[in-house]
């Protein structure tokens, strides 16, 4: 079952371990820190010197794994990923690292991010012969490297890397080391920590910090590095502006703990939520953050605004993947069982409701109605982020544009569909202003729709086609 709530869904989380005696372990636990980024399936490949192990399964990672299982993985290295499709089926034929055998010897894949023209490559392949194992257009870049005449490994999936469009973070496991790459533009995170003896790449600093590893730099847009227990070598620098790192992962997707893009998450949210206040304000008594996402921003709006902050809404941390949801024997049962109001701290008061974005519209609307329903007198919506417009092509699973609901109705007509007494939004100059990494580093295209790397045709397939 997909999640009940209508946020953009996470994408995917990457982690890598080299010289690690015991390399899968840690990953595991990478894998544990970045389990928000997808809570599909999860899977880790290693290297025991003979062959790549690996085991891979739909789920989360604390339920697929267990001391047996990681115990069938050794060697010193590692790679891993959590996934959310975002293209391809949501099955265990998708779940990664992908693993491939070639004439240059086994691979592993793990990939974060979309790869806009992998249909057009993968048909070009498919003709040519390939056999696709997956719906993945992750598997498209091995394919690419098994098939390049180049002498090396790393030489092949340069080669590959040339080919594709889109955005990539990728880890990629070889008999001999970890190649670690980011696409051009740097849509998606990839940051390069050390460990006692080793070293750690990941998607999210918040990794790091489980595995006790120092964070050393991002691996730069457009930089492939390889790794091994001596050491780390640049195999392809660094490219030059023009960059697009997604600004969602400030907003709603990194965790607040981390650090991304060169700058600390929940300083980011925070100051989105003071800039909001200055934006948006309201005529209220409280501020009510929408756990988790929203509570920094909220943080923020309360700050800046001088309303106290309340904990308003308590949030259950234990949901899991499934549950069995009455017919309709109780109204907006799936934001209730996760979500539920603190009538002590509502009743009576005029209400700032703060969210990061608002998607469809739907959960906004039940969590109005709950706070109407607990006393509130008045709730005042406020998103700290602008109206999100259009859909990502660049590694998010996100609603088609006919979904969001930003992009066919104004700002009034979401408040009355809402129930909201008064909504506003950050302003896309608000947002950016509030990031001290230069604003044309941003991607904004699903709050602007000024797409990076355009290809119309992606713009009006449907979801099903793509």
């Amino acid at each position: 079952m997909r999640p009940v709530d209508d946020h953009f869904r996470e994408e995917c989380g990457v982690c890598a371990v080299v010289g690690h005696p015991d390399a899968a372990n840690l990953v595991y636990l990478g894998l544990y820190a970045l389990q928000h980024r997808g809570q599909e399936s999860a899977g880790i490949a290693s290297w025991d010197g003979s062959k790549i192990c690996s085991h891979r399964a739909m789920g989360y990672v604390a339920d697929i794994f267990d001391r047996d299982t990681l115990a069938r993985l050794p060697g010193h290295l590692a790679i891993g990923h959590v996934r959310y499709s975002t293209a391809g089926d949501s099955a265990l034929a998708n779940a990664q690292p992908l693993v491939v055998t070639t004439h240059r010897g086994p691979l592993a894949l793990a990939h974060n991010g979309n790869l806009v023209n992998a249909r057009r490559l993968r048909h070009q392949l498919e003709r040519q012969g390939a056999i696709f194992q997956s719906t993945s257009d992750t598997e498209v870049i091995l394919h690419l490297a098994a098939r390049n005449p180049a002498g090396s490994v790393e030489e092949a999936f340069l080669a590959a890397l040339e080919q594709v469009q889109g955005a990539y973070s990728l880890v990629l496991l070889t008999q001999e080391q970890v190649l670690a790459a980011r696409d051009p533009l740097g849509f998606r995170p990839l940051l390069l920590g050390a460990l006692p003896g080793g070293w750690v790449v990941a998607s999210e600093s918040c990794a790091f910090d489980l595995l006790g590893a120092e964070l050393v730099r991002e691996v730069g847009p457009g930089e492939v590095i390889s790794i091994t227990p001596a050491g780390v070598r640049q195999v392809r620098p660094p490219s030059a502006p023009p960059y697009a790192h997604c600004v969602f992962e400030h907003v709603y997707f990194a965790r607040p703990d981390s650090r991304v893009f060169g700058e600390d998450v929940g300083v980011v949210r925070q100051r989105m939520g003071e800039r909001l206040a200055l934006e948006q304000p309201a005529d209220a008594d409280v501020v009510v953050g929408v756990p988790d996402s929203g509570i920094p921003a909220a943080l923020g709006y309360s700050r800046a605004s001088g309303l106290p902050f309340v904990l308003g809404l308590v949030r259950n941390h234990y949901v899991g993947r499934t549950f069995i949801e009455p017919k309709q024997s109780i109204r907006h049962f799936g934001v209730k069982v996760k979500l539920n109001p603190v009538r002590a701290l509502i009743a009576g008061k005029r209400v700032v409701l703060v969210d990061d974005s608002i998607v469809r519209g739907t959960t906004c609307r039940k969590l109005v109605t709950m706070l109407h329903q607990a006393g509130a007198r008045e709730v005042h919506l406020r998103i700290s982020s602008p109206p999100t417009v259009g859909p990502c092509f660049y590694g998010i699973d996100t609603p088609e544009r006919r979904e969001l609901i930003a992009a066919s109705h104004s700002v009034e007509e979401i408040r009355q569909f809402v129930g909201a007494t008064s909504l506003g939004y950050l302003s896309e100059e608000g947002m950016l202003a509030c990031l001290e990494t230069p604003r044309e580093h941003f991607c904004t295209a699903c709050f602007s729709g000024r797409y990076p790397i355009l290809d119309a045709q992606r713009e009006v397939l449907s979801k099903s086609e793509r």
